[in-house]
């Protein structure tokens, strides 16, 4: 039986719990979600690539077309006036799937920092007594997030723009301000949660908001395992790990937060 500490909330399970459940994580993490996610990222960033070949061979051809017209011209005019029509931005001044990818990019880089802030503030002495176990799920879980922020930014940067390097920006106000009253390791766990509930509802909304079949499967591989890090919160809070019957959307973030 654990000890009760009396300064101080304990974790609903035991600290050999945690260790199994975050190797578990660990296992289907790279056993299925990573092989899933690497499928699906290589055929869109490739379908990235032949659709921006595409765009360069039909431009220079265009252009030419435009130069041999000019020059074959009897027009006075030194100059030509042209229109197109302004893509609809968003937060992050991407559109379409992009702009799906660069927002989940801002979470998980927002994940990212927060998690690495729980284990500053451990080191710190600041969470009180911080199991080994908590530390090792905490750093696994870290990874995780950055290996989906990768993923979503090699997309990015195959269609030639630059990676979202930083956090949900909308969102980093609000989880400092909780962030400044966690005093333990419960604490750090609802703060977790709540970002994993996020990110897990914008993947479930990105499902049917993006369109290629390949950037759907990426959003599908990643929506599980933040499920998975949420049901392990879950029980190291004593809920319930999987409250919800369905993935609820209620949460997710809209195209609308500003990300950088």
């Amino acid at each position: 039986m654990m000890r009760r500490n009396r300064t101080q909330p304990e974790m609903a399970i035991s600290e050999r719990e945690l260790a199994a459940m975050t190797d578990d994580l660990d296992q289907l993490h790279h056993d299925v979600g990573m092989p899933a996610m690497t499928a699906a990222l290589q055929r869109w960033t490739s379908e990235i690539r032949t659709s921006r070949r595409g765009f360069l061979i039909g431009a220079g051809a265009a252009t030419a077309g435009v130069v041999l017209a000019a020059c074959s011209s009897n027009s006075t005019s030194s100059t030509t006036t042209t229109g197109a029509a302004t893509p609809t931005t968003t937060g992050s001044g991407l559109t379409g799937d992009l702009a799906v990818a660069a927002l989940a990019a801002s979470l998980e880089n927002l994940a990212v920092a927060a998690y690495g802030d729980v284990l500053t503030a451990a080191t710190a002495g600041k969470l009180g007594t911080v199991p080994p176990a908590v530390a090792n799920f905490v750093t696994t879980v870290k990874g995780q997030h950055t290996q989906h922020a990768q993923a979503w930014n090699s997309a990015i940067v195959a269609a030639g723009h630059p990676a979202i390097t930083g956090p949900d920006q909308t969102l980093v106000p609000v989880v400092n301000s909780a962030f400044a009253k966690v005093t333990d390791v419960t604490g750090a766990a609802e703060l977790a949660l709540t970002l994993e509930d996020i990110a897990a509802a914008t993947y479930q909304s990105a499902v049917s908001a993006v369109t290629a079949t390949s950037s759907i499967k990426v959003a599908a591989s990643i929506q599980p395992v933040e499920m998975q890090h949420a049901a392990v919160l879950n029980f190291v809070l004593g809920k319930y790990p999987v409250p919800n019957a369905f993935s609820p959307v209620a949460s997710a973030r809209p195209l609308t937060d500003k990300v950088s």
